[in-house]
């Protein structure tokens, strides 16, 4: 059986509180809602404080509290620690419990976390995109497969949350197999337009120009009007980690060699964002692939 009826005055849990979930910690507030938060880091958690969250003393403290409870952590491996391991929020779930999964984890991993919940406590399958801002603003996109009972729920707060919401399906690990198909193509844009802009600049042409040019004409994506504009200013501080974008193209990767798939342009975007990593700069924004794509091309600005 599914959870009960949500209660309405029940706060809502947030584990993990980096760029992106302290940016929904902050919109919920806002929105009126009561959140209680969990994360590894003090820092983290004393951001979430200061913005007007509570905190509970470990991730089952937090479900007990909270009737639904987001999950915004990096990876599979996290997800898996925070739900199932020492006082992970599975021991604290309870008859009126969800469980949203907002990372970026492969499609049978969240499967996986569907089935292992316990007190028959119901998945949601809900992968989000579009950066701290947008999280911030509500103007996210997330990816929703659960069942419709659980969707009409929680919509309230989907619908908060984004105003780019669309439901996918019914099917656990759709809306991660949709995150990755998006991840994919945005590997692929952001790695094109990188080395597009690195040749301009190689050419002599004046790189702002040339972008103004992507951002106006049928080259133009918004990966590349996000985040080009910050590495030509050399702003690299991590809005998105270079190391998630070669998390997620090695994911998307692994799905369609399930399905019995070799996508070549995913490939050479996936290798170029590793080789980014390999080369120091994977704890910087991803606007960083310019960074690559300029030394490649011999034209590094140091």
């Amino acid at each position: 059986m599914g959870a009960s009826a949500a209660r309405p005055t029940a706060p809502i849990g947030v584990i993990g509180v980096g760029n992106m979930g302290l940016a929904m910690v902050q919109r919920l507030l806002e929105r009126g809602r009561r959140v209680v938060v969990r994360d590894i880091r003090p820092g983290a958690e004393a951001a979430a404080v200061t913005a007007g969250a509570s905190t509970a003393g470990d991730c089952a403290a937090v479900a007990q509290r909270c009737d639904l409870l987001i999950v915004a952590v990096v990876d599979a491996a996290q997800c898996d620690a925070v739900l199932f391991g020492e006082r992970g929020a599975d021991a604290g779930l309870h008859r009126h419990s969800t469980v949203m999964v907002c990372s970026t984890i492969g499609p049978h991993d969240v499967a996986s976390i569907a089935a292992r919940l316990g007190q028959g406590a119901p998945c949601i399958d809900a992968p989000m995109s579009g950066g701290p801002a947008r999280a911030r603003a509500g103007s996210m996109s997330l990816m929703v497969a659960c069942a419709d009972e659980v969707f009409v729920r929680h919509e309230a707060v989907l619908r908060e949350l984004s105003s780019r919401l669309v439901r996918v399906g019914e099917r656990i690990g759709d809306g991660a197999r949709t995150k990755l198909v998006n991840n994919m193509l945005a590997g692929v844009n952001l790695a094109a337009a990188a080395e597009a802009l690195a040749i301009a600049e190689r050419l002599g042409l004046d790189a702002r120009r040339t972008l103004q040019v992507f951002e106006q004409s049928s080259a133009q994506s918004w990966i590349a009007s996000d985040r080009l504009p910050r590495a030509l200013a050399g702003d690299f501080e991590p809005r998105a980690h270079t190391s998630l974008l070669a998390k997620d193209t090695t994911l998307a990767l692994a799905m369609a060699a399930d399905a019995g798939l070799q996508p070549q342009l995913a490939a050479a975007a996936q290798q170029l964002f590793a080789r980014a990593c390999a080369s120091g700069l994977a704890s910087l924004d991803d606007a960083s692939l310019l960074t690559l794509m300029r030394r490649l091309l011999g034209n590094d600005r140091g």
